[in-house]
């Protein structure tokens, strides 16, 4: 078990590392590191940034796509702060990637929970407590040399986080609610890239994909954290997890989303 002082330490290599736009070995690379040490430097990290300022808003699920899955990969999370998660008007913005480092794009579908879920909840007592639901696109940073990294690693780097960027929040229904994780699961998403006067089909995804919907994987993220001593609480945001490969993304390139099967409207972003 990784000692508090080193996982400290590594803890402040991230941040350093984030704030110079510069990479480092994976911890891994140095020494065994096991998913719960992965997790006691997301945890330092977390006091780190409280400390300077920052407040804990929600949480990222990772590593929830059925393809992590095949591969053997737990599901795992990362806390969000105020900082790095911002709401888009009209479905259109720009995002800058200066000191991103490797930056990737994926679409997401976020929640927000209005109550907080009782430890035991079942997936549709949890979809009760959800107030909103919006089209999120996260834009990932790694810190480790051509995304080369351990499990453990990821968790530790903020589960790369590097922004949140969420269209207008869809209130919904106690009937949509109830519906929810069929039709999210049904459901496609599209991610396009600027070509030239129009936009080439990158990559496409369905719902389904996301822990058989992103319904479950917030049921599962509910159930990670009971078993860790926490739980969802009320007024924080989930981001659930990928719907497609994350991509490569550079600056001068606008990039744009489209969904099928379900009443959410895409998201057009243009990094500099």
């Amino acid at each position: 078990m990784l000692s508090s002082t080193l996982a400290q330490r590594h803890a402040r290599q991230l941040l350093d590392a984030r704030r110079a736009g510069k990479l480092l070995p994976p911890f891994s690379a140095i020494e065994a590191l096991s998913l719960a040490d992965g997790y006691a430097v997301a945890k330092a990290v977390t006091d780190l940034r409280i400390a300077g300022g920052e407040q804990m808003v929600g949480r990222k699920i990772s590593f929830v796509n059925k393809r992590h899955a095949a591969q053997g990969v737990a599901l795992g999370w990362t806390p969000l702060f105020d900082g790095t998660v911002r709401y888009v008007e009209d479905n259109h913005g720009a995002q800058s990637l200066s000191g991103a480092l490797q930056p990737r794009i994926q679409p997401e579908i976020v929640f927000k929970l209005a109550i907080t879920p009782a430890a035991d909840a079942s997936m549709e007592e949890l979809t009760d407590c959800i107030e909103w639901m919006a089209h999120g696109i996260e834009i990932l940073s790694c810190p480790y040399p051509d995304w080369q990294f351990e499990i453990a690693d990821a968790v530790a780097a903020f589960g790369f986080h590097g922004a949140l960027l969420i269209s207008e929040p869809k209130l919904l229904s106690m009937a949509s609610r109830h519906h929810l994780a069929q039709i999210l699961s049904a459901a496609s998403v599209s991610l396009s890239c600027s070509e030239g006067a129009g936009f080439g089909l990158r990559a496409a995804g369905f719902g389904s994909d996301v822990h058989g919907s992103p319904v479950h994987a917030l049921h599962a993220l509910q159930r990670l954290l009971v078993s860790q001593g926490a739980g969802l609480q009320a007024g924080e945001i989930v981001s659930t997890g990928a719907w497609i490969e994350a991509c490569p993304v550079t600056a001068g390139q606008t990039w744009s989303t489209a969904f099928s099967g379900v009443s959410l409207e895409g998201l057009t972003i243009s990094f500099v």
